[in-house]
């Protein structure tokens, strides 16, 4: 077996520390939670290759960046690939013990995101080292990308009006160039009755039952969505992923609420999901009883043109290489939707699939972190 590339080893170092995002939860070990201690590893990395690294974020929920300059004139690039790993319930491997084992890497988040970074800090450790970048680079290791982009935010504050001039997020794409992809809101929706004794229902108003209207009433509308399909993305999609209500079998409950998971399309606020829910209850006959009482933008729409600065230059760089370089879509969403929300063009392109990211034997193919180096390096030179 041949030594480990800088990539692997970087790799295996970050997978090695553990970064859950605890996504709301409390039941998770204190050692466990938080970017800050892989954020404080990624500074050290690239304090070693001659880079000053700076820390934002609130304590524990960290994020890194740090700027390598090619000149007053280059374009700038801003690279962020996210630290933070969703939660590692069920998993069946050793999540933080980066097993390698027939070319591939095992461990929570090897392939969704830390490949991304490993391929990025040896690629610009190798250009750095030429004397040969062409492009101003931000880097940056954002937290809390699994949850609700707390750390991009922090990052643009940082920026402030140092707006680069476009962006690249590394997720598993399978080194496929994504220009777009839909975004996600999140909605509540919350049924209120009157509670009384089970023995005589007539003198409550059942929550749940309230919320079942609901409910039948708000998948029916998403077969609009069908009707006005996105070009590359198709339709948008509505699903309903929790419902709760009830305090016990032998009281009437007096409250029910239930998640809406929307899939919007670029051009659709989150104002936008609000109202269209809010119409199909008022048609439904239940805006007294049941109201929307949140809906939250967890990731904005991607929507670049397909010869866009962002997607030409990407693009560019697969062609020098002989790797499929035709522009795609996925369906789901990334912090390239809060920074092109931001006006910064961005792409999406990285090591490993989608398919594999969360299970519970999350894994990455080496060829293809080692694949991901060479394009950051034509990205960085070019």
């Amino acid at each position: 077996m041949r030594s480990p590339t800088a990539s692997v080893r970087l790799l295996r170092d970050l997978v090695a520390i553990p970064s859950v995002n605890p996504m709301g939860r409390e039941d998770l070990p204190a050692d466990m939670v938080g970017e800050q201690r892989v954020a404080e590893y990624v500074r050290e990395a690239l304090s070693r290759i001659g880079l000053d690294a700076r820390l934002v974020g609130s304590a524990g929920r960290t994020s890194v960046i740090a700027e390598a300059r090619a000149g007053p004139q280059a374009e700038t690039l801003l690279v962020a690939s996210h630290l933070d790993t969703v939660p590692v319930d069920g998993m069946e491997i050793d999540p933080f013990d980066p097993v390698i084992r027939d070319g591939r890497l095992y461990g929570r988040g090897s392939c969704d995101t830390k490949s991304g970074m490993a391929a990025l800090l040896e690629a610009l450790e190798r250009v750095l080292a030429r004397g040969t970048l062409k492009r101003n680079v931000i880097v940056v290791g954002e937290s809390d990308e699994e949850y609700r982009s707390a750390g991009a935010y922090d990052v643009l504050a940082d920026l402030g009006a140092r707006k680069p001039d476009w962006a690249i997020a590394t997720e598993p794409t399978g080194l496929r160039l994504i220009h777009a992809h839909k975004g996600v809101v999140h909605a509540r929706v919350r049924a209120q009755g009157r509670a009384c004794h089970s023995s005589d229902p007539t003198a409550g108003r059942n929550a749940i039952v309230l919320l079942a209207r609901a409910i039948l009433a708000i998948e029916s509308s998403a077969q609009v969505f069908f009707e006005r399909p996105h070009p590359d993305l198709g339709a948008a999609t509505l699903s309903i992923g929790v419902v709760r209500g009830g305090q016990a079998p032998n009281i009437v409950p007096d409250e029910a609420w239930l998640w809406v998971d929307r899939r919007t399309l670029p051009g659709e606020p989150p104002e936008a999901v609000k109202r269209e829910l809010e119409d199909v209850l008022a048609r439904a006959g239940l805006s007294g009883e049941i109201v929307v009482d949140a809906c939250r933008e967890e990731k904005p729409p991607l929507g670049n043109a397909a010869d866009s600065l962002a997607v030409e230059a990407t693009r560019d760089a697969l062609r020098t290489l002989e790797l499929e370089a035709a522009p795609g879509t996925v369906a789901f969403g990334t912090d390239a939707g809060v920074f092109s929300r931001e006006g910064i063009p961005s792409i999406v392109i990285g090591p490993g699939s989608i398919a594999l990211a969360h299970t519970a034997k999350e894994f990455v193919p080496i060829d293809e972190v080692e694949t991901m180096v060479r394009i950051f390096e034509r990205l960085l030179e070019r």
